[in-house]
């Protein structure tokens, strides 16, 4: 039986980027490949009526303060050791995430979602700036006018809306979120459903 595993995912959310880390390992267990979707998160919280915890959580004693406990164990059980908050945090990513859609069409997308994750969450700029995202790009060895131009592309905005707008009606409310098949699963902790989900259709 042939899996369909999707990611969706916002360059704006950590939780991605720790989801981000820890899928290709999963992929080595499962020999499974996660596809990569593209959506605005602020699409999807205006869309859904939700916001981010950055805002849901102002006001609530001990929640946030117990999410930086699960924070921490999920960086020491997946040993890593590269994230660091983005001091600049929310950034607003439409850009970066239609040039995500822009690199999709062409041979360097895998790397441009590394690089980007990277500039954001591991070695934290401010990526709603366009010199800085070109600098960024252009540091990690992509044609950073290309995909620049690219984002301005009517095709690549619409895209994106598109994406967005599926991803919601199938039943995304935040990222990341992953879907096996037509299974929905929210948020990084659900990466080991995820894979079990993986194994059992798969099995």
């Amino acid at each position: 039986m042939t899996v369909t595993v999707e990611f969706h995912f916002d360059f704006g959310s950590p939780n991605a980027y720790l989801s981000h880390l820890v899928i290709p390992a999963i992929e080595a267990r499962t020999r499974v490949k996660f596809q990569y979707v593209p959506v605005l998160l602020g699409g999807v919280f205006k869309a859904t009526g939700n916001a981010s915890p950055a805002v849901t959580l102002q006001g609530i004693k001990n929640k946030p303060e117990y999410g930086r406990i699960e924070m921490q164990r999920f960086l020491k059980k997946h040993d890593i050791t590269t994230y660091k908050q983005n001091p600049h945090f929310p950034v607003n990513t439409l850009q970066i995430m239609r040039g995500a859609v822009y690199a999709q069409s062409q041979d360097y997308f895998e790397r441009y979602v590394d690089a980007v994750y990277k500039h954001m969450w591991s070695e934290p700029k401010k990526m709603d700036e366009t010199d800085v995202i070109q600098a960024a790009l252009d540091e990690s060895g992509l044609p950073a006018e290309d995909i620049l131009a690219g984002t301005q592309d009517p095709k690549v905005k619409l895209q994106l809306i598109t994406n967005t707008e599926a991803s919601v009606a199938r039943g995304t409310f935040g990222s990341p979120t992953f879907y096996v098949d037509d299974e929905i699963f929210f948020g990084k902790d659900k990466l080991t459903d995820v894979e079990e989900y993986i194994v059992d259709r798969d099995g």
